[in-house]
């Protein structure tokens, strides 16, 4: 049985605005409910209010905007999979979309809510307290630990992933994510939405208290790129990735004039290859430009006793990223 707490159906942004402002952190925002309703199962998370934005029909839908688009926090991820536009223009979010858990999920789960989600590492979700539930310890860095699913770059303290599939196709497409609260508005890139364990262990974006994320933005530029996106998983349906990989070429025949390549899960947050991009700027799509991207884009990981197969799996991804995008 969930906890008791008190429900709030505002019907627009502003009235949404208000009950987040003057409820504070006793406050849940909730979208589909998705990731709320585990939470709240597991009895882990005890809001005192909970207020649901799905009557908010501003937050939906997909609308051009400088030779971009710019998509409602609450459009379903069935929509973006199958959006006319989307799919014409920016496939490899479209390609993400389709690959979130179930239909079923898909048809009620949200963009926003995907990009928000929690950390899915059972040491965190069950109630340990670790140094994300401001505990003294990550206990799935122990030797002991079950960490198959956990970071391989980046950690500090914490070696929880970010679960989102969609982060890492908005990163790459040089996303931007909106944020409205009390003070008006914010527009953040992607590649800063996400937070990292060094910056702040108890949170994984920078939605601030108060703040509703209501859209997310894509430019122009990646607009109709060669696209590549892939999830390695335990099943094809409803698990969360081992790793992923999200990358836009622009191209002249063979030749890759510029590119952007996300890793997912692998890091607390979606993992730009900077140096693999750097080196593919200008180089020819072959097999040796293949092989040295896939070594840089492992240099400097660091696994742990179980998930050290991830090491080859973002090896093999930038691989076929490089090779097939396009084709």
């Amino acid at each position: 049985m969930m906890p008791h707490f008190d429900l709030y159906q505002p019907d627009s942004l502003e009235a949404a605005l208000d009950l987040a402002a003057r409820l504070g952190e006793d406050g849940w925002l909730l979208g589909a409910g998705q990731d709320s309703y585990d939470w709240f199962k597991n009895r882990t998370k005890r809001p005192r209010a909970v207020i649901d934005l799905s009557g908010i029909e501003s937050l939906r839908g997909v609308r051009e905007l400088d030779g971009g688009v710019e998509i409602g926090a609450l459009t379903t991820l069935t929509t973006i999979e199958e959006h006319p536009r989307l799919r014409e223009r920016f496939a490899l979010l479209c390609q993400a979309a389709g690959r979130v858990a179930s239909p079923q999920i898909r048809n009620a789960g949200t963009l926003g809510g995907n990009l928000c989600q929690d950390t899915r590492c059972w040491y965190y979700r069950y109630g340990v307290d670790c140094y994300r539930a401001g505990g003294i310890m990550c206990y799935a860095d122990t030797p002991e630990s079950q960490n198959r699913e956990h970071a391989i770059f980046g950690a500090s303290r914490c070696v929880a992933v970010s679960p989102s599939d969609t982060a890492t196709a908005i990163t790459a497409l040089e996303g931007s994510l909106v944020l409205r609260g009390a003070d008006g508005e914010r527009v953040v890139p992607a590649s800063r939405f996400f937070v990292g364990p060094a910056a702040d262990i108890r949170r994984m974006t920078d939605v601030r208290p108060g703040e509703i994320l209501v859209a997310v933005r894509l430019p122009a530029k990646w607009a109709g790129a060669a696209f590549y996106f892939e999830k390695i998983a335990d099943r094809a349906v409803w698990d969360f990735a081992l790793s992923s990989i999200a990358a836009a070429f622009r191209l002249e025949g063979e030749r890759i004039v510029e590119a952007s390549l996300v890793c997912g899960a692998v890091e607390c947050v979606p993992r730009t290859l900077t140096a693999v991009q750097s080196l593919l700027r200008g180089a020819t799509r072959n097999e040796d430009t293949g092989n040295r991207a896939a070594s840089l884009a492992s240099e400097g990981a660091e696994p742990l006793r179980y998930n050290a197969y991830k090491v080859t799996l973002v090896e093999n991804l930038v691989r076929r990223a490089i090779r097939e995008a396009g084709r």
